[in-house]
């Protein structure tokens, strides 16, 4: 089983001078740290007006910083938000390849839609769950295309549309980086598996009801799978609290109302809240409920060495690919994440790392991995022929006479300076004295 880190990079009120600065900082060093110490994920959420719960809302930021201060920990996004109103796919494309060169080919794909009043209203998206998911759907597959395919044919769907362009740069890794989707319910699992991709659980789901998860992908991921993208990525991960001591009340003390928080702010943007932006104090309103908040212990990954262990043990068992710590909740102090993460790789992690589950795994998924592709029906590359020739704006303008007369004279020089290099480079004498045209901005 791999492991994770998982940032909404939270920042309760009152907020003073240079604490979002002091956040991000102390995040880069906490993703530095779990590199060292042999993490495979950091992943990174993307949210907008989220206050208190998220101030993560360039994600291809964070990781290209993340990048040059690590070398080995996967690069995650978790997620990206795919409807074309938030990010347009070709956007995505571009920002998605260039963190892979940047980062050597570590880059883990993450996608979703959100389902928060303040995003999708700020963004105008749209709040039907049913063209929430088909702008996902859409988004997603056509930024995959336009990773792979040289040049992209271009598109006009439902929600957004394109000419044909060759998408530059393009990913390290090929066809591209491993996809995911954003999981809050067993039907979102069941969509992931159909598509082919991984399922980023984020319902806290409990070890044991795990297992019904875990089945229900991989039975469908082997029957039903017609792939969204251009390869497929069977995983399931699953988010738990995460807070390590070798007292258990301290443990607690350090890490239980970070992640009670994390769940009260979840709630508040999601389900219950009313939010005043800039005003409402999340915080206040969650110290006054405290009490009747439920506990997190170690069933919550909150405890000792020995509790995390038997905790991740049950996860493991139940087939889970992937664990994900949310250890940067609430107040949660910097030294005391570090501290846990410190202890886990010492203590906890190598039980875990030494097993061959994932190898045994692939072994077992290859034919349907291959049965899979097979059913995908992919978009057709155009033949050279088919590719349209796009003229420059300053001949476009110059032609058809709606230019300045500078614009005009600059398209003839430019377009005899580019005959005469053209037709036979070789006769072309450098020292010749050429007007240079100028650019216009």
């Amino acid at each position: 089983m791999k492991f994770g880190i998982f940032y909404e990079h939270q920042l309760p009120r009152p907020w003073n001078d240079g604490a979002e600065h002091r956040l991000f900082q102390e995040a880069l060093d906490q993703v530095e740290l779990a590199d060292k110490l042999g993490i495979d994920y950091a992943w990174e959420v993307e949210h907008h007006f989220l206050e208190e719960y998220s101030h993560s809302s360039a994600p291809e930021i964070f990781l290209a910083a993340c990048s040059q201060r690590t070398k080995n920990i996967r690069l995650g996004h978790g997620i990206c938000l795919m409807p074309p109103k938030y990010n347009h796919p070709a956007r995505v494309a571009e920002r998605i390849a260039t963190l892979d060169l940047v980062s050597n080919g570590r880059v883990e794909f993450g996608t979703g839609e959100s389902a928060s009043l303040m995003e999708l209203g700020g963004f105008n998206v749209g709040f039907d769950p049913v063209e929430k998911r088909r702008m996902w759907k859409e988004g997603v597959e056509q930024c995959t295309n336009m990773m792979v395919m040289d040049p992209y044919p271009g598109f006009k769907g439902e929600f957004f549309e394109m000419p044909c362009r060759n998408v530059v740069p393009k990913p390290l890794q090929k066809p591209h980086p491993p996809l995911w989707v954003a999981c809050s319910s067993r039907e979102t699992i069941k969509m992931a598996a159909r598509c082919g991709i991984g399922a980023l659980t984020f319902a806290f789901v409990d070890p044991r009801e795990a297992r019904q998860w875990v089945d229900d992908y991989y039975r469908i991921f082997k029957e039903e799978c017609v792939p969204i993208g251009h390869a497929v990525n069977p995983n399931v991960a699953m988010v738990t609290g995460f807070s390590l001591h070798a007292d258990e009340a301290e443990s607690r003390r350090r890490g239980e109302d970070g992640l009670r928080f994390f769940r009260y702010g979840l709630a508040h943007h999601y389900i219950f809240g009313e939010h005043k932006p800039g005003r409402t104090d999340i915080w206040a309103n969650f110290e006054k409920a405290r009490h009747a908040l439920p506990a997190a212990g170690a069933d919550h990954g909150i405890g000792t060495p020995d509790q995390l262990r038997t905790h991740l043990r049950h996860f493991e068992e139940s087939g889970v690919d992937q664990t994900v710590f949310i250890q940067q909740g609430g107040r949660n102090k910097h030294e005391h994440i570090c501290e846990a993460l410190e202890l886990f790789a010492k203590e906890v992690m190598p039980e875990f790392q030494q097993r061959e589950i994932a190898r045994e795994k692939r072994e077992e998924l290859a034919p349907f991995i291959e049965k899979a592709m097979a059913r995908k029906q992919a978009m057709k590359p155009m033949r050279d022929e088919e590719i349209p020739v796009f003229v420059a704006l300053g001949r476009k303008v110059a032609e058809e006479g709606t230019g300045t007369e500078r614009q005009k004279q600059n398209a003839k020089l430019w377009a005899d300076a580019a005959k005469v290099t053209l037709s036979d480079p070789l006769r072309h004498d450098p020292k010749a004295s050429v007007k240079q045209p100028e650019l216009d901005s």
